[in-house]
């Protein structure tokens, strides 16, 4: 599944990119690709994915501390420098700009 939707996403926008269809006809497929967005079930989808990604990142992250490597890495040498806890904490993820905003494109460039 994950190969087909890659395939059709390469697609469209090789479509996008390389047709002299001209403006609107993609902001048919613009439309089309913010209607799919907005589907409830496409967010659903997205939340399951950030939310399995935010744990893995967490899950690794301990490991890392909690592992030989990341004991010397946390570390403080006699120069003072930083440890490596001053990082972020928290995976940032982008927010649902397509979601709340209406005419707004994924990249925020306009064309």
């Amino acid at each position: 599944m994950r190969g087909k939707l890659m395939f059709l996403t390469g697609l469209a926008a090789g479509f996008v990119l390389g047709s002299r269809a001209g403006r609107e006809k993609y902001e048919e497929i613009r439309a089309n690709a913010q209607k799919i967005w907005e589907n409830p079930t496409v967010q659903e989808a997205a939340g399951v994915a950030q939310a399995q990604a935010n744990k893995l990142y967490s899950e690794g992250k301990d490991k890392i501390q909690s592992s030989k490597l990341g004991e010397k890495l946390s570390t403080t040498g006699t120069t003072g420098s930083t440890t490596s806890s001053d990082s972020t904490d928290e995976l940032l993820a982008p927010s649902d700009s397509l979601a709340g905003s209406k005419g707004s494109t994924s990249t925020g460039t306009t064309y």
